[in-house]
């Protein structure tokens, strides 16, 4: 899955399109944002409605880094979301 990396107060994130479908596929994605490998790695997930494109990666790739830190900084903590595989 395409990605983009972003710096974000210092740290640097791998940024990726969610693959979860909700119910609201094509009108709403998430987004993954990763720093970190093992067990000092950090996930961090958020949902955002793209404007114009309407594929998840395409409307990763139009988002200006300025929308990517506002999302990120609308993110939580993955420890339980869908997105990041957590199952009730």
């Amino acid at each position: 899955m395409p990605s983009r990396m972003i710096e974000i107060d210092g740290t640097r994130w791998q940024v990726y399109p969610s693959g979860y479908v909700t119910q609201y596929d094509g009108d709403e994605f998430g987004l993954i944002f990763v720093t970190g490998t093992g067990d000092a790695r950090t996930v961090r997930v958020t949902r955002y409605s793209p404007r114009g494109e309407r594929g998840r990666e395409a409307a990763l790739a139009v988002l200006s880094d300025a929308d990517v830190r506002v999302l990120f900084a609308s993110s939580q903590s993955s420890e339980r979301s869908p997105e990041a595989g957590y199952a009730s």
